[in-house]
């Protein structure tokens, strides 16, 4: 299956800390590649290197089979709880596990690695993150929903749910967003707290399927607490 190498923002000054931020469906990791850019304009996160993974092409039954970049199926968009593509769902968990590892592999420790995204990218990293292994500095979603959530329970290992029960949880969304519902965020964050995880829940007035200024300047604040400079 054929699939980009991440793009990578290295950090400025001694690496540190890391960002994974994996985009939603149809796009690529350049996707997001400007929030960096801006970060790195501004001076902000120096110690951080920014991962941009990129999803392979994969046929999406709800674009009549069409190939495109996806990190799983989706089957209908009237409910994207219902008839998920489960082997694709696993089969992008463990890559993102995997670049995970790869991270710690060049000294940084899981405690300094933040896992996040945007819509399908942030259902994944919500889902990848929760049934990590190793304990992570924090989850965040953007305009996402939860993966397989009736088996979620019995996916999570007594070592994935140790570890990462005390990972903080960053989750956005807008009010009036017509493909992932309000709702199905607010469920989310409803059964992750019922799971024991800590969630900040932020909702966007009049923010439809896209990013929000605030919303950026709420991730910024929230990254900046969880991955402070070490000097």
């Amino acid at each position: 299956m054929a699939q980009l190498a991440p793009i990578v923002v290295p950090a400025l000054k001694k690496h540190t800390a890391t960002v994974i931020w994996a985009h939603g469906l149809g796009d690529q990791g350049s996707g997001w590649l400007p929030m960096a850019e801006n970060f790195r304009r501004r001076g902000k996160f120096e110690e951080v290197a920014f991962v941009f993974p990129n999803a392979p092409q994969i046929p999406i039954t709800v674009n009549f089979g069409m190939r495109m970049p996806g990190w799983y199926d989706i089957v209908a968009f009237d409910d994207l709880a219902q008839q998920q593509d489960q082997p694709g769902i696993f089969r992008s968990r463990d890559y993102f596990h995997s670049l995970i590892k790869a991270e710690m592999d060049k000294g940084i420790p899981s405690n300094r690695i933040v896992l996040g995204g945007f819509s399908q990218g942030g259902s994944l990293s919500i889902f990848a993150g929760l049934c990590s292994p190793s304990p992570l500095a924090g989850i965040f979603g953007l305009s996402s929903y939860l993966l397989l959530g009736p088996s979620l329970p019995q996916l999570l290992t007594p070592q994935n749910k140790s570890a990462n029960t005390p990972t903080p949880v960053f989750m956005g969304h807008g009010d009036v967003d017509p493909l992932v519902r309000l709702e199905w965020g607010q469920e989310t964050a409803k059964v992750l707290r019922e799971l024991g995880w800590t969630v900040d829940f932020r909702m966007y007035r009049g923010l439809q399927h896209s990013a929000d200024p605030k919303e950026m300047d709420d991730l910024e604040n929230w990254l900046g607490e969880r991955l402070p400079s070490q000097g």
